[in-house]
């Protein structure tokens, strides 16, 4: 996607940090550059911060998803870590925010000065909101996680935990939400593995012209 979209691209490429979640990115990297990194999932980095937080009686934003959603997850919040203090928004479904929508959002955030900004709002369109965005928002670490709040309040079930061992949990969610998911791993896995062939010959030709 980001080959097709230079936005997304640039909010990829200029973030801080961009963690290795996905099977498909550890196989990149071992078969491009023969370095093995392990995978990092959004749900491993949403708990790891909720722990830290909890420890430093921190506070966390959830700004994404649907009310219902964001509900659950205010009530396993306080159940689980409550030394948290945690504030949600749930912005308007539409493919593209207007001006006014992401100034409401931004006002909400701010006035509420997390320490931690979680965003779930399906990829690209957080990465790309976050990078426009993000020099407004009022808050020190800012992590895009998606389908982490819908696993998190419970409202879609994560795959197995063997099957995430064995580097299938996107099996497990095309099966989960075929008509959602399958684009993502039929048509952009497919091209994702065309990129890295590609990529691989440049390689080769370069180390022997």
């Amino acid at each position: 996607m980001a080959e097709k979209d230079e936005t997304f691209k640039a909010a990829l490429m200029e973030s801080d940090v961009l963690l290795p979640d996905g099977v498909g990115i550890t196989v990149a990297s071992s078969f491009l550059n023969r370095q093995n990194i392990k995978k990092i999932a959004g749900a491993d980095f949403h708990h790891y911060m909720l722990e830290k937080m909890n420890e430093q009686s921190g506070s966390c934003f959830y700004l994404g998803s649907s009310e219902n959603t964001l509900s659950k997850i205010r009530e396993r919040i306080k159940e689980e870590y409550p030394n948290i203090r945690v504030e949600t928004y749930s912005p308007p479904y539409k493919p593209e925010f207007t001006e006014q929508d992401s100034n409401d959002m931004i006002a909400a955030v701010n006035n509420f000065q997390p320490d931690v900004l979680f965003i779930g709002m399906t990829a690209p369109k957080q990465e790309k909101w976050i990078h426009a965005h993000k020099a407004l928002l009022n808050t020190k670490v800012i992590g895009s996680i998606g389908a982490v709040f819908d696993f998190y309040a419970g409202t879609i079930e994560r795959p197995p935990s063997i099957w995430i061992r064995f580097g299938l949990e996107w099996l497990g969610r095309l099966v989960a939400e075929p008509k959602r998911m399958w684009k993502r791993y039929l048509y952009y896995g497919p091209a994702f593995v065309m990129l890295l062939v590609k990529n691989k010959t440049k390689q080769t030709f370069k180390s022997n012209p």
